[in-house]
């Protein structure tokens, strides 16, 4: 089977991609049935929010060294929150 070239219509963005005759050989020897609807920019942007939850970041201090550190959760309860290398010592220091 020879495959051409296609332009298709991204349903996130509007804009236009290609869909190569290499990429659609792909889908057939993965036995998916449908084009893709997203350009490559958007997929990646997708799969990057489902990878990460979608979380909203809270920038936090932490509450062992003093550095600021991002967070994927709101901190609450008075708790204290850690950077990551001071929660991976943490954990290093509970593990041994």
């Amino acid at each position: 089977m020879v495959f051409e070239d296609k332009s298709l219509t991204c349903r996130d963005c509007t804009g236009t991609f290609v869909f190569t005759s290499g990429e659609q050989g792909f889908y057939l020897e993965k036995g998916l049935l449908n084009e893709p609807q997203r350009c490559p920019g958007c997929r990646a942007n997708r799969r990057r929010d489902r990878t990460t939850g979608g979380r909203a970041m809270t920038t936090v201090t932490c509450a062992q060294c003093g550095g600021e550190a991002t967070v994927p959760f709101v901190p609450r309860l008075d708790r204290p929150v850690l950077c990551s290398n001071c929660f991976d010592q943490d954990r290093a220091s509970i593990a041994s």
